[in-house]
């Protein structure tokens, strides 16, 4: 009976896989296919550019339409509109980086680098967020306390 230690094993893992991984690192991406990648996000990026143009004089004037909560309402609209516009441009930016890639390895390690950038965003999104939702909760219980002290004054 022939026992192999984990690292003989992973070796001998490698050594069968050999082939394969050299053949994705000497794997190639045509000038044209990522020249075509390139130009489409380009055109995709500047439809969003004009969607998200669109969007803020949409929110302008209701925010200008409107008082109290509806400015909230616009404000937190603006907000998503904004994070929205910043997503597409990162993923556009995100495939103008992927189709730059001259081997799929280095196409695997933008990506991988593209999601742990956008799991910080997200994090930081999610905290953003978090803190605004608190001190909205937070202002309205005083008002809302504020208000009624001042039918408790009238009352007695």
């Amino acid at each position: 009976m022939t026992t192999e230690t984990p690292n003989s094993l992973l070796e001998s893992f490698k050594d069968a896989f050999a082939p394969v991984t050299d053949a994705f690192k000497n794997l190639t991406v045509p000038e044209s296919a990522r020249e075509f990648v390139k130009k489409t996000a380009n055109t995709a990026r500047e439809r969003a550019a004009d969607f998200h143009a669109g969007s803020e004089r949409v929110t302008s004037v209701i925010e200008n339409a409107a008082t109290g909560s509806v400015g909230e309402a616009a404000k937190i609209s603006r907000n998503i509109q904004q994070a929205v516009y910043q997503d597409a441009e990162t993923f556009f930016a995100g495939i103008d980086k992927l189709a730059s890639a001259t081997s799929l390895s280095e196409a695997v390690q933008i990506q991988s680098d593209l999601v742990r950038a956008g799991g910080e965003t997200f994090a930081s999104r999610a905290k953003a967020a978090s803190e605004y939702l608190g001190k909205l909760v937070t202002d309205g219980a005083k008002t809302a306390q504020d208000n009624l002290s001042k039918v408790y004054n009238k009352t007695a």
